[in-house]
């Protein structure tokens, strides 16, 4: 989360938010989260949320509701969000928006959208079977795996990426959670939720906050293919929707997430620029 306003000032520290330890990285004046602020002084809030019932924070509706409940708790209503999300980061920022329409939302980014027929794409053929049937028979090898040292657990993690050209060591050390078996067994149960509930794009949503909203989908990402592209393309084309031309997989945070980064700065600061 970012204050445009203020000097960058990097800070990490967890906060528990629908019983769910949830980790926050800040960036600028910690004064952009005082409720007793000064009027007078413009705030931006950008909110980022990753590829990841209140009593199920861990299920897909429980994650909508742990942001929203975030925002309602954290952040002062006056100050105006611009939302990044990324794959099913997009779903959710949607139905942010559908559930919560007072949010002052300046624009929303949807990176590799995931926002519908998640379970009909190439990947979720494959997977579907895994996620919503098998998945607890991946427990027994994960559970084994957690037992190995952390180097070695590093060593499968780059041999698993040596096809990338430029791996980003960060992301080495963030794989390793994947070796805990909690973890593990989260994100599969998560994944099973997509696949039977990203069914149909909510079009009446897209279309109340289309001038808001800015899509960039892959060439060939097979979470959502380009005929899923197209037919946004068909439907909406009014809208701000790019396909990628540079090669960018759906996890860009592999090897491009600086490349993406310089995108998403040219912009927001363009749009920004007329909105503030």
């Amino acid at each position: 989360m970012l204050c445009m306003d203020e000097e960058a000032l990097g800070q990490e520290e967890f906060l528990y938010c629908c019983g769910a330890a949830t980790q926050l990285l800040k960036f600028g004046s910690v004064n952009c989260w005082l409720k007793s602020r000064s009027s007078s002084s413009s705030k931006v809030l950008f909110l980022i949320i990753p590829d990841v019932e209140l009593e199920d924070v861990f299920g897909l509706n429980g994650q909508i509701e742990h942001k929203l409940s975030f925002l309602r708790r954290n952040v002062p209503k006056d100050v105006k969000l611009v939302l990044i999300g990324h794959s099913i980061g997009c779903y959710m920022i949607l139905e942010m928006m559908k559930r919560e329409p007072k949010l002052q939302v300046l624009k929303a980014v949807f990176l590799f959208p995931t926002i519908e027929r998640m379970a009909e794409s190439p990947q979720g053929k494959l997977l579907t079977p895994i996620l919503c049937k098998l998945r607890f028979l991946m427990y027994v090898p994960i559970y084994f795996l957690s037992f190995l040292p952390e180097s070695v657990k590093a060593s499968l993690v780059r041999w698993a990426l040596q096809g990338l050209q430029s791996l980003d060591e960060t992301s080495v050390s963030a794989s390793l959670n994947l070796f805990n078996v909690d973890c593990a067994a989260n994100a599969m149960y998560m994944g099973s939720q997509e696949m039977m509930q990203v069914v149909q794009r909510d079009d009446l949503t897209i279309r109340r906050y289309l001038d808001k909203l800015i899509f960039y989908y892959g060439y060939n990402d097979h979470w959502c293919p380009i005929t899923y592209y197209e037919d946004m393309k068909k439907s909406f084309p009014e809208g701000t929707i790019h396909l990628c031309q540079k090669g960018i997989r759906h996890a860009f945070v592999l090897d491009a997430n600086l490349e993406m980064a310089e995108m998403l700065t040219d912009w927001l600061c363009l749009d920004l620029a007329k909105l503030l």
